[in-house]
């Protein structure tokens, strides 16, 4: 059966002479050189005013009382705020969130009030004096505890909450959302199946660790606008946000102006709204003032988004051949103490959880619950990354049980384009039986190796990965483009460069199209009330979604510049071509015209008329196709997924029997791209999304109390790797199969190559070692100790 695409881009005809080339970063010599700019970097003069927030020491409380007397008369306070001066709530799929908390706070850490000072040590040292009186409440920690019978409701006004359609909140229980899909007959599947594997996989929270800390400045100015420059993913999404949430105050989406410069990272972390929202709703209280909010390295760790903890009640059939015939696969998300952006990573998870295989039988359920941990957001990987990391240690684990080979069960199973998915529509191309192969050639997957040293063990694992741009249907991007009088070109968008090289690839598709090289093309960061639309920097769509829209634009460009030539000299369009910087004809070699000599000031004509002018372009994008009409009970009937980017991972690790410690000496990833636009830059992504990925496993191990605070938010006690603890060699490969409706067949790879990293260790450690071990971080003493438990065990057995 094969895939079917209502859209598809055109591209230049003849040989592509940027497009597939590692072209030098746009943004490098700035960044180098220390002149790009971010938000914290930006002088706003004497008149700027500094906020500090006063958080909740409980997970769940009543507020009784807020004093704020003491604090007002203390040096420099210029304005105090708590949640009477803002009774909105705000979410971007949920409105289950107010700015400041109003009767209860339901984490460690949630706003409560907040001091606007002449200086940042006043603002902190005003917050202290707030004194408010709480009536304790017992929290819920645990996903499965909170969905247990009697458990108390953390929301008990869920069911009048306000969200998208294609959630399905549970009233009258702590379940914010509930992803059902159901597809054949998995009761019949599992009884006729000669192998039933069940287990049960946890997966604790992470937090992002972007260098940049959370800063934002707002000012609403003495004319009423509210301008807010944000270390932001998301900036024509939080302009809609704050427009909605202080829609009470007067405020319209021309009232509000987002503006993002450079971004020092983000992984999903600065995605949508969360304490940007403080800022903007303080400065309305100090009209003409500027008011910075700049969140500490702790309140990084336990006051923005955390990746949510899952814990994955697994059961996979299968025949002795090798086939896969039914996926039960039960995920219990702890959300946090708000869902308004997080349930969607709890959606997204649900509609892919069988992974990137052929599976006839399908029971998802993918539980969105409540809990008053810090709320759980978009973290790199968005839920694919938790769930693959019992899917593919379940795998192994099946291979092995029925005596066949971890590669060929995988290559047996892999999904294929035309494949039936799990919500019913199909595959689309992709080289995942390529990836496979590489993958395991570039470990020397067959090969045994052993140590030299009898105290070490080696052992190998791979793992497949899947995922797909979690957005709504009708996610958009857009793009203006303008040329100079010297030829050169200005692209305005409104996607974030995160250190991905975002800038660079605009630059490149917009060049291959017009023949102007990549340095003579600026693409400009975002600025709502100037740059065109983008829903968000998130999900890996920016190449596919905004490349189409800067494609389109140049595309437009160049047909304006055709007319201009036709208009003078009679030339037909399809005779025309660019090359060079110029206007070049088949039917006529030896006419060239530059760029520069007409696209700002036109062409004369013999009667000693002008045609033409500034030339001026646009492009937007939407996938059309795409719809989340699905049956709430099956998941079946609609279209929620664009495509999907596949790919594997293998390492090679070594094992000190006795310590557990790791050394990973080898790792491999291959990721089909669709097309390369820049494959340093997506070389770039495979090293660094490893890396990321390794430290999840390996090094991170977020902590909290009995009473939902984090015990370890400072990097000395949340361990992240150094450059002495990255794999010895990484071997970085590209697969590419076309995306047919993709700019230039490219399609994203930025949070694809993390995905497989937690289970390619647990497969590695169990080749080495024969220990299974179901739950992250596999740490050095985690493997000691499973090891020790083992060897005394067989030990016994043998007695």
């Amino acid at each position: 059966m094969t895939a079917t695409y209502p859209f598809e881009a055109e591209s230049p005809t003849g040989d592509l002479a940027t497009v597939g080339t590692p072209a030098v970063r746009v943004d490098g010599v700035e960044k180098i050189s220390g002149a790009a700019q971010f938000v914290d970097d930006i002088d706003f003069g004497p008149g700027l005013l500094y906020a500090a927030i006063v958080e909740s020491p409980h997970a769940y409380a009543r507020i009784v009382s807020i004093d704020t007397a003491e604090a007002e008369q203390a040096s420099g306070v210029v304005r105090i705020a708590t949640g009477k001066d803002f009774p909105y709530k705000f979410g971007m799929y949920m409105e289950d969130r107010y700015i400041f908390a109003q009767d209860y706070v339901r984490f460690v850490g949630e706003q409560v009030a907040g001091v606007i000072a002449r200086s940042h040590r006043e603002a902190v040292r005003a917050a202290k004096l707030i004194k408010v009186e709480y009536d304790l409440l017992t929290p819920l920690l645990d996903p499965r505890s909170a969905v247990a019978e009697g458990a108390d409701l953390i929301h008990p006004d869920l069911a009048a909450y306000t969200h998208v359609p294609w959630f399905f909140p549970e009233a009258d229980t702590n379940i914010a959302h509930w992803r059902r899909i159901r597809k054949g007959d998995t009761e019949q599947a599992f009884a006729d199946a000669d192998l039933v594997l069940e287990d049960t996989y946890e997966v604790p929270r992470y937090a992002h660790c972007a260098i940049e800390p959370h800063v934002t400045v707002s000012r609403l100015d003495p004319a009423g606008r509210l301008t807010v420059w944000t270390a932001s993913q998301s900036p024509h999404t939080q302009r809609h946000l704050f427009a909605q949430a202080l829609a009470p105050l007067g405020f319209t989406h021309k009232d509000v102006r987002v503006i993002t410069p450079y971004v020092g990272g983000g992984f999903g972390g600065k995605a949508g709204v969360s304490m940007e929202i403080l800022g903007a709703a303080m400065a309305t209280l100090v009209k003409g003032r500027p008011v910075k909010l700049r969140w500490t390295r702790e309140q990084e760790f336990y006051n923005t988004y955390q990746r949510q903890g899952v814990v994955a009640e697994l059961k996979v059939g299968v025949m002795n051949d090798g086939t896969i015939t039914a996926v039960e696969h039960k995920l219990y998300w702890d959300a946090g103490a708000y869902v308004e952006y997080g349930a969607n990573v709890v959606n997204a998870a649900g509609l892919s959880a069988t992974g990137p295989y052929r599976v006839p039988n399908i029971t998802n359920d993918s539980l969105c619950v409540y809990t008053n941990l810090p709320p759980g957001g978009p973290y790199r990987g968005f839920g694919y990354s938790e769930f693959h990391f019992g899917l593919e240690s379940h795998m192994d684990r099946i291979a092995e049980a029925i005596g066949m080979d971890p590669v060929k069960f995988r290559k047996k199973n892999a999904i294929v384009e035309g494949d039936e998915l799990a919500y019913g529509a199909h595959m689309n191309p992709s080289g995942l039986h390529e990836a496979i192969d590489k993958t395991a050639a570039a470990i020397g997957w067959g090969i045994e190796e052993r140590s030299d040293n009898p105290n070490t063990v080696i052992g190998k694992g791979i793992a497949l990965f899947w995922k797909a741009p979690a957005m709504p249907p009708n996610a958009s991007s857009a793009s203006f483009l303008k040329f100079n009088e010297d030829g050169s070109v200005n692209i305005a968008v409104s996607g974030m460069e995160l250190g991905q090289g975002y800038l660079t690839v605009m630059a490149q598709i917009a060049s291959e199209v017009l023949s102007v090289p990549v340095d003579k093309i600026r693409v400009e960061t975002p600025d709502t009330d100037r740059n065109p639309y983008e829903w968000q920097t998130v999900a890996s769509h920016v190449t596919w979604s905004s490349g189409l829209a800067v494609e389109k634009a140049a595309l437009e460009a160049r047909s304006k510049i055709f007319d201009v030539i036709h208009q003078v000299y009679g030339f037909e369009d399809d005779s025309l071509y660019l090359e060079d910087e110029a206007v070049r004809c088949k039917t006529d070699p030896s006419f060239s015209k530059p760029l520069r000599d007409f696209v700002i000031d036109g062409i004369q004509t013999d009667d000693g008329t002008w045609r033409g002018g500034p030339i001026v372009a646009s492009g937007k994008f939407m996938p059309e196709f795409t719809n989340a009409n699905s049956d709430p009970a099956t998941g079946q009937g609609g279209h929620p997924n664009v495509h999907y980017t596949v790919g594997a991972t293998g390492v090679v690790l070594e094992i000190d029997k006795a310590t557990g410690r790791i050394w990973v000496r080898k790792a491999a990833l291959a990721v089909d791209a669709g097309r390369a636009i820049n494959p340093d830059l997506v070389k770039g992504q495979i090293t660094g999304g490893l890396v990321q990925g390794l430290a999840t496993v390996l090094f991170e191990d977020m902590r909290f109390d009995e009473g939902g605070r984090m015990m370890n938010p400072t990097f000395t006690d949340y361990k992240i790797p150094t450059a002495f603890d990255i794999p010895d060699e990484i071997i970085p490969i590209i697969v590419e199969v076309p995306q047919p409706d993709g700019p230039f067949g490219a399609r994203g790879v930025g949070e694809h190559t993390m995905i497989a990293a937690a289970p390619v260790i647990a497969n590695a450690v169990y080749h080495a070692l024969g220990v299974r071990i179901t739950s992250m971080p596999i740490t050095q003493e985690k493997v000691a100790m499973s090891y020790l438990a083992t060897t005394m065990s067989e030990g016994n057995q043998e007695e």
